[in-house]
């Protein structure tokens, strides 16, 4: 009975698929197609959603989605594909054993912890190990350019890379919608109250406008102080009723008609919808990124802790930079010195942007959720290869801080500067039409038309 089937010794290596039941390999493969389907078919209810209610913007976004899980689908197989070929080249040991991830092992301060986690290591290498094809025979002096277990690993990793971008896209936009929703109480008065705030008789002095008075004060008149102000400003309480109202009506004075029944709220929804398109995607810029941060997490290097900070210090920049804004269009109001009637007129241009350009700020907001969320998939795929207390995580406070300002900054960027980049961007000096839909797109396009016959009939 000792010589029997391949799966009862222990001291057999694993059965090719000629020796495996067929049962096996049917309930295998029938179980990960099901998945599959299932899957694509909820991504497709899901698009069928948003064409049926209109959702152009977020349609579009899910599209770039699905393009973006193909193309890690692709890497996956040219690594499942080529894995063989890619363990059989050998380079130098002097090259194959320089950058490493890894250090010799120090783990844990604690030595039953770090017999623990080390013996779990070298059974889980000897245990994949079996899976592995033959070693692969390099001359004296050369080693294997990458085994293939670690090859495996990499296959999770893009595996985690496909889930986590699915899901962090899903909480950007459900923060960001969440936070335009706590808006629509204001446009809802402005509109019923919409004849008392245009009337004429409410001549006010402009630095009497609840608009200025919030924003204009001692401080303002500092530089250090002013930028102070607005970077706590954006923490507190990023977006005031006075702020909405006020660029409401720059707006609709400027690229619209004054007085007219417009849905603003309704309005930076669709332009939230329309910047999550861009947000979603990833550049091959970003792909160049994913490649130096693997290539420079060097053990005692510490670049990537230096990198990590990137995201914070340039989401309160954004939230910094665009309370200044509001603050300089109050501060513009106040010196004219005059007197106005209804809400105070801004002055809406492109110059109040970064070298006047809105769609840099929406670039670098890009940058920021891609990088947080990839260095967030990055902590939880070494967590589950590796082990929480890994030789990746040597200083194992620092990577809880990491992971702490992680969170922090996807909420910060998804629920207060992406919403805020949506509504302080209109005023630039243009106004995005593809937020609208046709029938609205049309019906501008005819009332520009006939603005413009009663311009030349004078």
């Amino acid at each position: 009975m000792a010589g029997g089937g391949g799966g009862s010794g222990g001291g057999e290596g694993p059965r090719q698929l000629d020796q495996t039941p067929t049962w096996a390999v049917s309930t295998v493969c029938g179980v990960i197609i099901l998945i599959s389907i299932i899957l694509e078919l909820i991504i497709h209810k899901v698009g069928e959603v948003f064409e049926r209610k209109k959702k152009k913007a977020l349609f579009e976004a899910l599209e770039k989605i699905k393009n973006e899980l193909m193309v890690l689908g692709f890497i996956s197989l040219l690594l499942t594909f080529g894995q063989n070929y890619i363990a059989s080249i050998c380079v130098p040991s002097k090259y194959g054993h320089a950058m490493s991830f890894c250090g010799p092992y120090d783990g844990p301060s604690d030595d039953d912890d770090k017999k623990a986690v080390h013996k779990m290591q070298i059974s889980s290498i000897q245990r994949r190990s079996l899976a592995d094809a033959p070693p692969v025979n390099c001359k004296s002096d050369y080693t294997p350019l990458i085994s293939l277990n670690a090859l495996h690993q990499v296959h999770i990793f893009i595996f985690f890379l496909a889930v986590f971008h699915v899901i962090y896209s899903a909480i950007t936009m459900m923060l960001g919608r969440a936070k335009i929703r706590g808006w629509k109480v204001w446009e809802q008065e402005v509109i019923h109250e919409q004849e008392m705030l245009n009337d004429p008789s409410r001549f006010r002095l402009t630095h009497e406008t609840s608009f200025v008075r919030e924003h204009v004060n001692p401080w303002a008149r500092n530089k250090v102080s002013f930028y102070i102000m607005c970077f706590f400003r954006q923490i507190l309480r990023s977006v005031r009723k006075s702020d909405y109202l006020t660029m409401r009506h720059g707006f609709i004075s400027v690229h619209l008609a004054p007085g007219m029944k417009f849905d603003f709220q309704k309005y930076i929804k669709r332009s939230l919808e329309d910047d999550f398109k861009v947000v979603v995607g990833i550049r091959p810029e970003l792909w160049a990124f994913v490649m130096l941060f693997l290539l420079f997490d060097v053990h005692g290097w510490y670049v990537t802790a230096v990198i990590t900070m990137f995201p914070p210090l340039l989401t309160l920049a954004i939230g910094t930079k665009l309370q200044a804004i509001i603050s300089y269009m109050a501060l513009e109001i106040q010196e004219r010195h005059a007197v106005i009637q209804g809400m105070p007129l801004v002055n809406v241009s492109d110059q109040h942007f970064w070298f006047g350009r809105p769609a840099l700020v929406l670039h670098i907001i890009h940058f920021v959720l891609f990088q947080n969320a990839f260095e967030i998939t990055y902590f939880f795929w070494i967590w589950y290869e590796f082990g929480l207390r890994s030789c990746f995580h040597h200083h194992f406070g620092l990577i809880i801080v990491r992971v702490c300002l992680g969170v922090g900054v996807q909420f910060l960027c998804s629920y207060i500067t992406l919403p805020l980049y949506a509504l302080v961007t209109q005023m630039g000096s243009t106004m995005k039409r593809s937020v609208f839909d046709e029938q609205t797109s049309r019906a501008l396009e005819q009332w520009h038309k006939k603005a413009r016959l009663r311009k030349n009939e004078k």
